[in-house]
């Protein structure tokens, strides 16, 4: 069954749909079978893999709201062994159509059900809130995985995403786990973003990626060609940073999927008939 990450953060231009789209392209690269659910309604991680999501006829609206199932809705993207469940313009409605369903919280991960032992690993890029399809996103995860950009308003939303983590695991996921947070739009010229990067590893009650995502031109300009990093530039400081977050994103699902096997405490006696 497929390890689920939810990559999440309520504030906006920190890189979370880059991150998300670019981690699935070198988990795949690495042969990993990779699914990226797409919950944000403005769909910009659809459109960076490559699908027009203004001709898409269904999406993961459709799937949340019980019209289709999600195994309908999923696309190819460039890469192979590296799938997506677009998102459109429609999903921003499901955020008032839900309100009044039964088990709101818990569409995504149902719907999830359907596909997970498809994939190795299912990546849920959430919107820019803390609205329902976040709290959707959070409850289908496994992990979470917390872009957080290298300037100082960026650590001022943390407290409210990590309190909004914590009412989750109270109320609806307990075994919700953090994998870290991942420092983007890193400038090494700027003593700003050390200082910024110094704060979290002091204060972040979580581990901290050993990957660092500089700020980088080319990762900016790769959505609008509709490429993934890998695609548009590999070899760029951007390309090789996602690579090596990949690679270290493995490592610590190995890492908790070896903490959670719990082997048999000794030899189990032979069953001997009663005289």
């Amino acid at each position: 069954m497929a390890k689920v990450i939810a990559v999440v953060n309520q504030k906006g231009g920190v890189g979370k749909t880059t991150s998300a789209v670019s981690l699935g392209a070198y988990l795949a690269q690495a042969g990993k079978f990779v699914l990226l659910v797409d919950l944000d309604p403005q769909a910009n991680a659809t459109s960076g893999v490559g699908v027009v999501h203004q001709e898409l006829t269904s999406s993961i609206y459709h799937v949340l709201t019980g019209q289709t199932g999600l195994r309908q809705i999923l696309k190819p993207t460039p890469h192979e062994g590296y799938r997506i469940a677009p998102a459109s313009a429609e999903l921003a409605g499901a955020r008032v159509e839900l309100v009044n369903i039964t088990d709101r919280e818990y569409k995504l991960q149902q719907a999830l059900l359907e596909v997970k032992s498809d994939f190795d690993i299912v990546l849920i890029d959430c919107p820019p809130s803390l609205d329902l399809l976040t709290v959707n996103g959070l409850v289908a995860a496994d992990h979470l995985l917390i872009p957080i950009q290298s300037e100082y308003y960026a650590l001022e939303g943390l407290g409210q995403l990590l309190q909004t983590i914590d009412l989750v695991r109270e109320r609806l996921k307990p075994e919700l786990s953090v994998l870290g947070g991942l420092v983007t739009m890193f400038d090494a010229r700027n003593k700003l973003s050390q200082q910024v990067l110094d704060e979290l590893k002091a204060h972040f009650p979580y581990p901290i990626f050993q990957s660092i995502v500089p700020r980088n031109v080319r990762l900016s300009e790769s959505p609008s060609y509709g490429q993934t990093i890998l695609q548009y530039d590999p070899g760029s400081r951007g390309g090789r940073a996602y690579q090596q977050l990949a690679q270290e994103v493995l490592q610590m699902l190995q890492q908790a999927e070896a903490q959670n096997y719990a082997p048999p405490a000794g030899p189990i006696p032979p069953t001997t008939d009663a005289a």
